[in-house]
């Protein structure tokens, strides 16, 4: 069973600039609570290798047209340590990504949304890259990845106004941090990091590209603010 276990190799300074966790915002905390809520019922509740196969996602099961993985295996983790890594992580780098979006329903809602959309294409990157078919998948550290890749623009079009373009300093840095770590990991492998657990890097990739690129349109369809 491999983990999406959360990067741990990105810039030192988070997202949120660092403002105390009681300012962040309340769905940036929501994410963060629902990742350790998750692992605690999981904790009590799924107490099997094939329970918790049946809600990973893999490629196999993709293959037949089993979907749901896509969605359940974003719920799910391998230990406490992954949970609470990945949680502080949703922390950090969701809470630019909740401002954008806005602190009203309506707002939350399409920052969860964003959160799901790159999950989903983070387990679809793993999925395209060569690796066991067989292989379940289990974290939220794609869907992680995203919020990192789209709080990357944002933290580049910091006082502007306007969102970081993708040839930014700031992005082209946190990017090229993100993507060579991750690779790094694949090539020595993560154990050390993970506990023994595989790390899903290629879904962490995948995860943050589709936040970098998927920031933009959002951005311009839904005439979103820039904070400043």
């Amino acid at each position: 069973m491999s983990d999406h276990q959360a990067f741990v190799g990105g810039p030192d300074r988070p997202a949120s600039r660092g403002e105390p966790l009681f300012h962040a915002p309340w769905p940036a905390v929501v994410i963060a609570g629902v990742i350790l809520l998750c692992y605690a019922l999981q904790s009590q509740l799924i107490t099997t290798d094939a329970q918790l196969q049946n809600l990973a996602f893999s490629s196999e099961a993709l293959a037949v047209g089993q979907w749901s993985g896509l969605l359940t295996s974003l719920f799910l983790h391998g230990n406490w340590l992954h949970a609470g890594v990945n949680a502080g992580f949703a922390l950090a780098f969701g809470a630019p990504m909740a401002r954008l979006f806005g602190l009203d329903i309506k707002g939350a809602a399409g920052f969860f949304a964003f959160y799901l959309v790159c999950g989903v294409l983070a387990n679809l990157g793993f999925a395209a890259w060569p690796h066991s078919a067989e292989e379940g998948l289990i974290g939220a550290s794609g869907a992680v990845s995203g919020l990192a890749g789209g709080a990357a623009r944002l933290i580049g079009s910091r006082f502007t106004g306007r969102l970081a373009t993708l040839l930014d300093s700031t992005v082209v840095g946190m990017s090229a941090a993100w993507i060579t770590s991750n690779l790094l990991i694949g090539v020595f492998g993560g154990a050390i990091l993970s506990g023994g657990a595989p790390i899903a890097w290629q879904a962490h990739i995948a995860g943050y590209l589709a936040g970098l690129l998927l920031i933009g349109p959002v951005v311009a369809v839904f005439r979103l603010r820039i904070p400043l």
